[in-house]
């Protein structure tokens, strides 16, 4: 039995990062693999788990076939290493950071996976987003802004023919509840697919 890819996403300040730290043993637990993204930014500005490399450097492994998945989003190059295919095929599930507006290509290139919307409220987004010190105010309102906007498109999530496979998961509230939910959610996913 082949595992499942599982695709988190959410708006930046959504607190993906936290929960896939919370949530990291457990998912082990479970045989669920976190895969490492690479990104075009430095490894100490990365705040996650992820491997930071240069555009070039990114480039390079990009044209090598190193990514099962790659995009562009807000002025950086993502890319999830071509390794979870390995782990897939062993049957271990596989969760991914991935990004909502590649969410279309992803499930065209893994057309079983698990997409889960992280949401939060504006008021929680704003103030994470502000302690996290990485953009200026301006560029923390063009985020709000975008998360609005991808609010709007998800209050359709889950209304399509893929609804199965589609799930939101608020991460406004205590983060062990979140973790309690995400885990949850797995489990029911896994005896329904």
């Amino acid at each position: 039995m082949s595992g499942r890819l599982i695709y988190l996403m959410g708006p930046s300040g959504s607190g993906k990062d936290s929960l896939l730290n919370a949530a990291r043993e457990r998912l082990g637990e479970r045989g669920c693999v976190i895969a490492r993204r690479v990104i075009t930014r430095s490894a100490e500005a990365l705040g996650e788990d992820a491997i930071g490399v240069s555009p070039t450097e990114f480039d390079q492994q990009e044209a090598a076939g190193a990514f099962a998945l790659s995009w562009r989003a807000n002025g950086l190059a993502y890319g999830i290493p071509r390794q979870i295919d390995a782990w897939l095929a062993a049957g271990q599930d596989v969760l991914v950071n991935g990004s909502r507006g590649y969410l279309p290509q992803a499930r065209e290139r893994y057309p079983g996976l698990l997409a889960i919307l992280l949401q939060v409220d504006e008021a929680a987004l704003r103030q994470r987003l502000l302690a996290r010190g990485r953009e200026s105010a301006q560029q923390i309102e063009a985020r709000l802004a975008r998360s609005r906007e991808l609010q709007l498109l998800s209050r359709s999530f889950g209304e399509k023919e893929e609804a199965k496979s589609q799930y939101l998961l608020d991460n406004s509230g205590p983060l062990e509840q979140t973790v309690t939910q995400l885990l949850q959610l797995l489990s029911e996913a896994r005896a329904y697919a």
